[in-house]
Order: C-alpha cells, then structure tokens, then sequence
C-alpha cells in the first residue's frame, strides 16, 4: 500500500525524465524523456512518511538516509516546475527550495532568526568567508574568490547609497557587522546596526572594539519595529535579507517604519529574494527545518508598496545569478569542512544543511527565484548623481 500511494505521487511526473529505484530493487521511470534524475530509496520509508506532504517527507527521508538521489537538483527542480500543473492542490508544487509563509510577530521573529542564526559564530566562520556575510555577493567576474565578491556587494551597496561622511546611516538586520564597519571606516558615516541575533551582536562588538571604531559604529540587539524614531533619525538605511522574515501580512509595517526613521529626501536600500508572483505554495521541510517564520514577496508587491508611504524607486537590480554562484561557493566550503561539522552536529545535519545549499543554488538557477536590489527615497531628491557611474566606478 505504501509503495502504491508512492507511485501515485510520481505517476504525476509527465514531462522530463525521473528514474526511482525502489528498496525491493524495483526500477520505475516516468516522464517522457529518458532519465536525467534518480531517486534512490535505500530502505523502505518508515511509518511516518506523507505523501501528502512530500516536501517534509522527502526531506526527512534524505535527511535519515532512507533516500539518495544521483543528478542535478536543477534538473529535478525544472522538472518539478514543468509539471506543476498536474500537482494542482498538492505541496509537491512548492518543492523549489522557498522560504515560506509564517507568523511574524515580534517574539516569534526573535525565535525564527535565532533557530537559523544562532548556531553558533564558529559554524557560519567554517563556510561563509571571512566577512561572515550571509547573503548574495557580487561578483564582478566568475573567477572571484567568495570574499573578493562580499566586499564588492558591501561597497556596492554604499556606493548606491551615495554614502557621505558624517551621514547616519542604519542597516536593519546587520548580521556581523561588516557593512556598518566598512560604512564607518571607508565612507566616514556613523552607523547602527541592529539584529536579533545575540552571535552576531557579540561578535560585530568585538570587531568594533577591536578596531577602535566605538565612536563611530554600534550595534544592538533590537526589533527595528522598536526603534524610536523621535530619537533615531537616519539619512540611509539598509536591509539586506531581512525583509524575507518579515512576514505578508507586515510587508506594509516595514514600510512605514523606514518613512518614518528617514530623513526628507533620504535613501533607503532593500536587498531582498523575490519570487515572480504573490503566495507561492509553502515549502513546509524549510518552514520545519531551515527557516521557520519567513515570506518570500514578488517583486511586484514590493514595488506596489512604495507610493502608498511616499517613496519614489531610484534603481532596482537583479542579483539572481550572483546568489546562485554565492551558495555554490558555501557548499564547497561546506563540503571542505564536513567532518568537523559532523563532530559538532551529527550527519543528519549534515545532510539536511547540504540539501539546502543546494537546492537554494538549484532553484535560483531554474525556478524563477530571485533576489532584487530596490533604491528609493523618501520623497524626491533632486541632488543625487545624474548617472550610475559612482556605483560602477
């Protein structure tokens, strides 16, 4: 019976080529090209394996070696995409590594962000380079090294800003603290950074302290829904992958937040994923697993946001290609270090932290998934440089 609700389940596959060896031996193919992706079932699944949701159930199974695959996951996701609509109702449609609706309150923020982030400084230091950026580089060239592209998105991003010295500026989500640090040395601005993680914050401290920059740059674990802005008021603020944990129902709160924290005339810079259009079907293993709490908007319903709090888009830009080839650096950093995250997690982990760098590299690549840089300002501002040519110099 479990092999039977099983193959109903592929029997959706009609376009592309999938192979599925069974745990008795069984070989089955669907589609209607020759096999270009296999599915490997390496014992027969347990008790508690869902078809009908396959995303946990798969994952799962992954995970806990039950199931292997040999291919491409861009493939499988393509193929996925190319019969979405013959799984009309069911969440196998979401299988494109998303992150996913949830609730987005300010302590279940706090909760999601440190589920992710709080693994630990000395995990994220084993893959990410050594600006402990987490979040699509820019690469100038493909033959850039992972740091090389990081600093260059840092500097790219400030430089859109059009960064002055002595101007306050505040990063939403600052991660460890390279951005405001760079802000502060290099562009002579005086920065906030605020997180809600307490490893990033001990860890960006310690870098402003060590490099005697107290005067100029600061951190501090907060909401940015707390931010008084009768006290606080900012010439540029950034976000960079933040806005993905905000949460659907919030998108319009974020917005009057940063109104009401930026100067007349200000800059304000969204680095956020995109998909293509509003309520893509959740992807429930990265909700349980990866990223609880989170929301993915189109760009479309972004940019629909502006007007309605008085802002006016300056420069938008597409980094979809760049956050591809950023989580292929992070898995083979990932790879180079799998045993020493082995002895620190288990290999559950292993697979389960593998499959999501992948599968995040394979669905920017194929499904539509993008990341998107929106500049804007808070009303018109008619000083700004005639060309792009500061951003590209």
């Amino acid at each position: 019976m479990k092999k039977t609700l099983i193959k109903s389940l592929f029997d959706k596959i009609h376009h592309g080529g999938l192979e599925v060896v069974y745990w008795d031996g069984e070989r089955a193919s669907y589609g209607d090209q020759e096999p270009y992706f296999t599915l490997i079932f390496k014992q027969e699944p347990p008790l508690g394996f869902n078809v009908e949701d396959p995303l946990v159930a798969l994952g799962e199974a992954y995970m806990d070696e039950v199931i292997d695959f040999q291919g491409r996951l861009e493939d499988a996701l393509r193929m996925i995409n190319d019969n979405q609509q013959y799984f009309t109702g069911n969440p196998a449609a979401g299988f494109m590594l998303k992150i996913v609706n949830g609730v987005a309150d300010k302590l279940q923020q706090k909760r999601n962000v440190e589920h992710h982030y709080d693994l630990g400084n000395d995990f994220f230091s084993l893959w990410l380079d050594e600006t402990m950026s987490y979040s699509c580089a820019y690469f100038k060239t493909p033959e850039d090294s992972l740091h090389q592209a990081q600093l260059q998105k840092l500097d790219h991003i400030l430089k859109k800003l059009n960064l002055k010295p002595g101007e306050r500026l505040l990063d939403i989500g600052s991660g460890w603290g390279w951005l405001i640090i760079k802000a502060a040395r290099e562009y002579g601005a005086k920065a906030l950074g605020i997180t809600l993680s307490e490893e990033q914050y001990h860890g960006t401290r310690e870098r402003i302290a060590e490099l005697g920059l107290a005067d100029q740059a600061d951190v501090r674990v907060a909401n940015y829904l707390d931010l008084d802005e009768k006290e606080l008021q900012f010439d540029k603020i950034v976000s960079v992958g933040m806005f993905e944990h905000v949460g659907k129902e919030n998108l319009p709160q974020y917005m009057a937040k940063i109104n009401r924290l930026l100067t007349p005339g200000g800059l304000s810079l969204l680095h956020t994923i995109t998909h293509t259009t509003e309520d893509v079907p959740s992807n429930t293993w990265m909700q349980k697993y990866i990223f609880p709490g989170g929301y993915v908007p189109s760009l479309r319903e972004t940019m629909w946001l502006l007007p309605e709090y008085g802002f006016h888009m300056v420069h938008a830009e597409s980094l979809r290609m760049h956050y591809a080839m950023t989580l292929d650096h992070w898995h083979e950093n990932f790879c180079r270090y799998i045993d020493l995250i082995r002895k620190k997690f288990d290999q559950r982990f292993v697979r389960m932290w593998g499959l999501y760098l992948q599968g995040c590299a394979a669905s920017f690549r194929v499904s539509g998934l993008n990341v998107h840089q929106i500049l804007f300002s808070k009303g018109l501002n008619n000083d700004l440089p005639l060309t792009l040519e500061h951003i590209y110099r």
